[in-house]
């Protein structure tokens, strides 16, 4: 007689309560059985994989030990969270990850109630955590707060602003950090550094180190570990020293894929500690997983994948990226002018800036999760006589904003802003879309602000944005390949402010900013079967206007439509600004302005979400036959 099969264990668990019910040897088998479904559920969706496969085991610990919903536990970046949903009633929808309708890639409010608090940017944890621990304190929602910080994300000062009000407030609170070694990209800095030397200098303990007075909390048996590792690293700067200076209690560095290790000490804090506690968990981004733990990345961002290989497949495109001819492009510049350097903020291989690398590397600057400051050491460089090309993605550069205002507006220092992910990213969803850029760049005094609509074009700017010294200059580009134009043999730089007119019509004018030229052209080509004569145009432009351009175009055409991949306050407000200080609009002219619509796109195809947003060629020709006043009978839904 064989025995039946036993039921795996990640079967019986439908929310975290259900770990309790579990031993220590059955949580090992959990981790096991999580992490081959993570792995499995990702090759089906793509997503980010090293992250959740870190910290595997931290997650079930941290559910075993810990109550949630009812103790908030806040994950930053939210790129770990994958093992956390599937543990939190979402198992049987975590293949719909990144999905239209389907999971979110990151913790989400409206999702769960075991995702307290959204978290898709870095750093934001532990002050968010501090709220929940004072709101819980001064009567409002019950339990403790944990705030599992890693990916690098310690790099940003906000964490340490975040700790150090922590640490006067004095309230019971903790904070896991999460060291991988690296976040993004390999670590930077002197932070890093310190981590590495936390653990390279002494050797592995029960328990590796423990804060000043807090060896007494310990189980027994775990005492006498940690009093010779305390022994070891005295007279070291090492240690807890940084973290107990803000005013936390600090335990560490602990395995973080050993159970053994990480249970213990999370039961004994979670017992016996008053005030704010740092726990340091060592860990692997990609752990368990040959292909993720071999790649450069660590398996950071996939594309869906053969379990077995880990090779990811391909969508066939005979076009380039876009970030890929900015990189090009760039190192062709370099190449003629030492003076220009590369800035990315943990991003190099997200923005091509690894090209860069490859070619000068000492005139690459990878500074961490730290957009302020990529932002101005930027403005140093500028001001030090170099010519900085600052990579950032238009949804990171808004935390750098008050930089790009005070340090390098006011100042009119010649920092070029690279902004990358322009415009509806798909996946990644409201968090990563690039919809305010514009708005929030055209408004500053003396900024020069541009929009590829095409590869060919990015090129241009990129050599424009190179030889541009009178201020700051900044050229934005979405994610994904080009249209397929030619390319030149090297871009040639812009006249300033001049837009181009792409094909002459009669009646009606569409006047494009970035990308969407493309899906305008096809308007173009269906109103003219209506017998609708259209001029289109490429603003290239957000500022400074082509004036004469757009009140030429308002003069010669009965309607004129803007489109932009940005939000109300961007180049068609500056276009309508124009158009009323000049009294076109007495005159009769027909105006609109096709931007996002004043709403939260949540995660889809691009496609998909330029639909919802109405900006498909055939939702712009609906449009301006609407203008028009001519009927649409016929059009598709």
């Amino acid at each position: 007689m064989t025995d039946r099969p036993k039921t795996p264990l990640l079967d019986r668990v439908t929310l975290p309560a259900d770990l309790k019910a579990l031993s220590d040897r059955q949580l090992r088998q959990l981790a096991d059985e999580l992490r081959a479904e993570t792995i499995s559920a990702v090759s089906v969706t793509g997503g980010h994989l090293g992250a959740g496969l870190g910290v595997v085991e931290l997650t079930v610990a941290l559910h075993a030990v810990f109550d949630t919903p009812r103790d908030k536990l806040i994950w930053d970046v939210g790129h770990q969270c994958y093992p956390h949903k599937i543990l939190t009633g979402r198992r049987d929808r975590i293949r719909t990850l990144r999905t239209e309708g389907g999971l979110s890639g990151f913790t989400k409010r409206s999702e769960s109630p075991y995702d307290p608090f959204g978290a898709a940017h870095s750093s934001t944890s532990i002050s968010a955590a501090l709220g929940f621990a004072m709101a819980a304190d001064l009567g409002g929602d019950p339990g403790d707060a944990i705030a599992v910080i890693g990916d690098g994300a310690m790099s940003a000062g906000m964490a340490f602003e975040a700790m150090n009000n922590a640490g006067h407030l004095k309230q019971r609170l903790f904070v896991i950090l999460n060291d991988n070694e690296m976040s993004i990209a390999p670590p930077v800095g002197a932070l890093s550094a310190y981590l590495t030397r936390l653990y390279a200098e002494a050797p592995m303990h029960d328990l590796k180190e423990v804060a000043k007075g807090f060896v007494s909390l310990l189980p027994p048996p775990l005492q006498e570990g940690a009093k010779r590792a305390k022994d070891m690293l005295k007279g070291l700067a090492i240690g807890g020293t940084l973290f107990e200076a803000l005013g936390f209690s600090y335990v560490g560095p602990i395995d973080g894929h050993d159970l053994d290790a990480l249970l213990p000490v999370l039961r004994t804090v979670k017992a016996r500690a008053t005030g704010p506690m740092l726990i340091h968990v060592l860990t692997k981004k990609g752990k368990g997983y040959a292909p993720a733990e071999a790649a450069r990345d660590k398996g950071h961002a996939t594309g869906k994948f053969d379990v077995l290989t880990g090779v990811q497949a391909k969508a066939a495109s005979n076009a380039p990226a876009y970030t890929k001819v900015f990189a090009q492009s760039l190192v062709a510049e370099a190449e003629r002018d030492a003076k220009i350097v590369a800035v990315t903020a943990a991003m190099p291989d997200g923005t091509g800036l690894n090209l860069f690398h490859d070619r000068f590397p000492k005139r690459c600057f990878d500074v961490g999760i730290a957009e302020q400051h990529a932002v101005t050491f930027s403005a140093g460089l500028a001001a030090g006589g170099m010519k900085p090309f600052c990579a950032i993605y238009s949804t990171f550069l808004q935390r750098g904003y008050d930089q790009v205002v005070h340090d390098v507006a006011i100042q009119r220092l010649p920092v070029r802003f690279a902004v990358d992910r322009a415009g509806l990213v798909g996946a990644d969803g409201a968090t990563h879309a690039g919809a305010f850029d514009i708005g929030f760049l055209a408004n500053l005094p003396g900024f020069v602000v541009m929009a590829a609509a095409d590869e060919a074009e990015l090129a241009h700017m990129v050599a424009t944005a190179a030889a541009h010294d009178l201020g700051p200059i900044a050229f934005r580009f979405p994610r994904g390949d080009g249209v397929g134009v030619e390319m030149p043999a090297r871009g040639v730089p812009l006249t300033i402010g001049k837009g181009r007119v792409i094909r002459e019509g009669s009646r009606v004018a569409l006047l494009s900013f970035g990308t969407r030229l493309a899906e305008v052209l096809k308007a173009a080509e269906a109103l003219t079967t209506r017998g609708v004569s259209v001029t289109v145009a490429d603003a290239r432009f957000a500022k400074p206007l082509d004036e004469g351009l757009i009140l030429h175009l308002a003069s010669h055409h009965e309607a004129l439509i803007t489109v932009e991949e940005g939000v109300v306050g961007g180049f068609g407000s500056h276009v309508a600004q124009l158009l009323a200080d000049r009294g076109v609009f007495d005159r009769g002219l027909k105006y609109r302005s096709m931007v996002l619509p004043d709403i939260f796109i949540d995660q889809a195809s691009p496609e998909a979400m330029y639909r919802v947003a109405g900006m498909e060629a055939g939702q712009i020709e609906e449009r301006v036959l609407g203008v028009l006043g001519v009927a649409v009978v016929g059009m598709r839904a």
